[in-house]
């Protein structure tokens, strides 16, 4: 009974929105992948997105839009008015590439170099960004030839520095909603896809609530007393102190979280101590990341941290400080837009094709946007039909089939309509 009612769901849209619509749709596929391309093969990173911003704005003043450009450094806005006065819907797609030297051996791959903390590095799309873009490039060319049918009117938002602005300036989706990107027109709620290399073609993840984790980056500072490396006894071991803080933080994941409510990882990636294979340095400092999805959780993860940290120093007759920054909030999918939209979802790519799946650990600045405003935010499949391993995001080998991005422009932009017009 379930698949008939979305059968006729799906009918009634294509018959209400029209063949031309749906015409549009199938022809925009080869528009999309050869703009996937072009950026794929030239990358940029985070708040350095000028070309990228560039090729996105002209495309958007070529379909006849309100175009705001340098927002929140680099980022690209589009307002389409719709018809007909009524709400009004965001699409987000985030346009920045990684520090990752590509090892795939596509046409269009990356040879990008550029400079990243001084050093020199190679510079990919290794987390899908690309698509996302062209995604939304052909989401705007679609519905900005079906004006007619748009009651409401629709912000296009290509932000910048999703995977973090450099040290010692804003930006990303926090820097957008500071910039008022969410007003004038003020926004009702605002929709997000990411492309996955795990999922396969033809297939959406979604979840209420916390689909993806609050972030936090931590910074510890250990000081001990140097000495000769065949003395220690003469000196205090900054680095064994580090060891035993590490070890400690992993008891308040393991016994002091409760792990049945939601998950949650303190993880260091980083340890800077020594100079000498026989010195004992006087200090050592490390860095690393909180994962929470539950702000309780996080609440008593950063109070125990700040207790442990100095106390485990103390216990070795050494001294140890801890910041925690603020990071990114939890991207929370609004329950009741869920609730209101997964039909469109499941309309479009098929009711055994759309997953309820567990939450991701990693992060996204969605956050920030869907703080202010309802949001929903998906993952969309990209994994080649077959492939038992595929490669993870921010990898030198990570790859997407190109024959997922139809899909997305086809929820995105029924999202879009279904939002405003029903």
């Amino acid at each position: 009974m379930r698949n008939l009612i979305l059968f006729a769901f799906t009918f009634c849209l294509f018959t209400s929105y029209g063949q031309d619509l749906q015409k549009d749709i199938q022809n925009i596929e080869q528009k999309v992948i050869k703009w996937r391309r072009h950026f794929h093969q030239n990358p940029e990173l985070s708040n350095r997105e000028f070309e990228t911003a560039k090729t996105i704005a002209k495309h958007l003043k070529s379909l006849g839009l309100d175009v705001q450009e340098n927002i929140a450094k680099t980022g690209v806005v589009a307002i389409l008015h719709g018809k007909n006065k009524g709400k009004v819907v965001a699409l987000r797609a985030d346009i920045d590439g990684l520090p990752v030297v590509e090892r795939n051996d596509l046409a269009f791959k990356s040879t990008k170099k550029t400079t990243f903390l001084g050093k020199e590095v190679g510079v990919m799309h290794a987390c899908g960004h690309d698509t996302h873009i062209a995604i939304l490039m052909g989401v705007a060319e679609i519905l900005s030839k079906n004006k007619d049918k748009i009651k409401g009117t629709i912000k296009f938002i290509f932000q910048p520095a999703e995977e973090g602005a450099p040290a010692g300036e804003e930006g990303g989706a926090e820097l957008m909603v500071k910039e008022n990107v969410l007003k004038n027109p003020d926004v009702d709620a605002i929709f997000g896809l990411h492309i996955s290399s795990v999922t396969p073609v033809g297939h959406i993840g979604y979840r209420k609530g916390g689909i993806m984790a609050a972030a936090q980056s931590f910074k510890i500072k250990v000081k001990g007393k140097q000495s000769h490396g065949s003395r220690p006894w003469a000196g205090i071991d900054p680095i064994l102190v580090s060891a035993k803080i590490i070890d400690g933080l992993q008891t308040i994941v393991s016994r002091e979280a409760e792990l049945t409510k939601e998950a949650a990882v303190i993880t260091v990636g980083k340890i800077d101590a020594g100079v000498r294979s026989n010195i004992i340095p006087e200090s050592a400092e490390m860095i690393g990341t909180i994962r929470t999805l539950d702000y309780d959780m996080q609440k008593l993860i950063n109070n125990r941290m700040k207790e442990m940290v100095p106390a485990i120093a103390k216990a070795y007759k050494a001294e140890a400080s801890i910041e925690i920054a603020k990071g990114y909030p939890i991207t929370f999918n609004n329950h009741k837009l869920v609730d209101k939209m997964l039909p469109t979802i499941q309309s479009i790519a098929g009711i055994n094709n759309v997953h309820d799946i567990n939450a991701v650990t990693g992060a996204e600045d969605f956050s920030f946007f869907a703080k202010e405003v309802p949001g929903f935010y998906f993952f969309l499949g990209g994994k080649t039909l077959g492939n038992n391993n595929p490669y993870p995001h921010h990898t030198p080998d990570f790859y997407i089939d190109e024959s997922g991005m139809l899909l997305g422009v086809k929820v995105m932009t029924q999202l879009a309509l279904d939002f405003l017009n029903k």
